[in-house]
């Protein structure tokens, strides 16, 4: 059962091949993607890993909340549905 994982605090130079390389040692992903804004395109400081696993993403909640990543320390959860959210 795949858990997705929330990542905050994210720089705005952090690339979705970076959160994939950092967050790929707990484990197989999979999809990555950082949320961006519609108008500029920029990286809006947060996004979501989306683990196969749900010990992967334990593990990468446990691990990483608080670690640094592109020089900023970076807030990881897992992550919460929406309500209303469509799946």
């Amino acid at each position: 059962m795949s858990k997705k994982v929330y990542a905050g605090n994210l720089s705005f130079i952090t690339t979705e091949e970076t959160l994939q390389k950092v967050f790929s040692i707990f484990g197989k992903i999979e999809s990555v993607s950082i949320i961006k804004d519609k108008i500029s395109g920029n990286s809006k400081g947060f996004g979501f890993v989306t683990f196969e696993e749900e010990n992967a993403a334990a593990q990468a909640v446990h691990t990483l909340s608080g670690k640094e990543v592109d020089g900023r320390k970076i807030r990881v959860s897992f992550a919460e549905e929406k309500s209303g959210a469509k799946k």
